[in-house]
């Protein structure tokens, strides 16, 4: 006849006091690295936003902690510098960019997944090619086409340059897409075909709908890299002011505002905070359509 120990299952018995020790120094020691490691990676920010609320005195002097707080600094910074412009030029990139890039880039991933046609394999290897490709190896002609571009005439100094080569598809989206359509079930596509629909349906209709986890990675990551992007903007845009982005304006205004580090704090934060908010909200699409991009190879 078993024991009564015996009976109960391994995972409610009660382990040795060394034992259960031992995972508790363990739980509490990691617990206590990653602490230190969210505080060491929060300190730059809680600094930021101390400096963003001292005057301009406390900012110069040794203070750690605005005493008191001047919100009036946000207000400031609206009134020295065009920020509700720069932020109107970076909506109209980041959105006509990413919108461009999506339908662009979605039939392209879905011919080089789904579609059986020849030289697909040599037009994946392309993509390849032009995902590994660093993009400075392309700035100077393209720059000089935008300079010299027949019809339309001379593009420099405003954002065409930088909205119109997304609307041509991005390597890197292309080959994130791809992955996450392989790993959507044949089967799904079969029926459809069965039904009678064609391959545009069948993108539209299935695909898309099953393909939105992966669509909103992609739509987050162009929005990220566009509201980040400090490059090219400099390079087409920087000899109008009229036509400046986020990034290029904090620029000027961190210049010409070097030593009021309480303003220049204040308009970081005011630039940064979209971004992080946006993250916050779409944190779980993201992390949930990366993850299943690489489900199939």
């Amino acid at each position: 006849m078993a024991s009564v120990a015996e009976s109960v299952p391994f995972e409610r018995r009660a382990l040795p006091a060394a034992v259960r020790r031992k995972r508790f120094l363990v739980s509490v020691a990691n617990n206590s690295l990653i602490i230190v490691f969210a505080i060491a990676f929060l300190l730059p920010f809680v600094f930021m936003v101390a400096t963003a609320l001292m005057t301009n005195d406390q900012a110069l002097g040794s203070s750690l902690w605005p005493s008191p707080f001047r919100w009036r600094n946000f207000i400031d910074v609206f009134e020295k510098a065009p920020l509700l412009r720069w932020t109107l030029n970076t909506a109209i990139y980041s959105g006509l960019a990413t919108l461009g890039l999506l339908l662009s880039s979605i039939p392209v991933a879905y011919a080089l997944s789904r579609l059986r046609w020849r030289g697909r394999e040599a037009a994946f290897i392309v993509v390849m090619i032009a995902l590994m490709m660093p993009p400075q190896v392309s700035v100077v002609p393209i720059y000089v086409m935008w300079a010299k571009m027949p019809i339309i005439g001379n593009q420099i100094g405003n954002l065409t340059p930088l909205i119109a080569p997304n609307w041509l598809g991005d390597a890197f989206s292309i080959f994130l897409l791809r992955q996450f359509f392989l790993s959507i079930p044949e089967e799904y596509l079969d029926a459809a075909r069965v039904d009678g629909c064609g391959e545009f349906r069948i993108l539209t209709t299935v695909v898309l709908r099953l393909a939105k986890p992966a669509i909103a990675a992609v739509a987050l990551f162009s929005i990220l890299y566009t509201f980040n992007d400090y490059f090219l903007p400099l390079l087409y845009t920087g000899e109008n002011s009229h036509h400046w982005v986020l990034q290029i304006g904090l620029s000027q205004f961190r210049n010409l505002h070097q030593v009021q580090w309480n303003l220049t704090m204040a308009a970081t934060l005011l630039v940064m905070a979209p971004v992080i908010l946006l993250f916050f909200l779409a944190q779980k699409a993201f992390v949930e359509g990366v993850t299943l991009t690489g489900v199939k190879g």
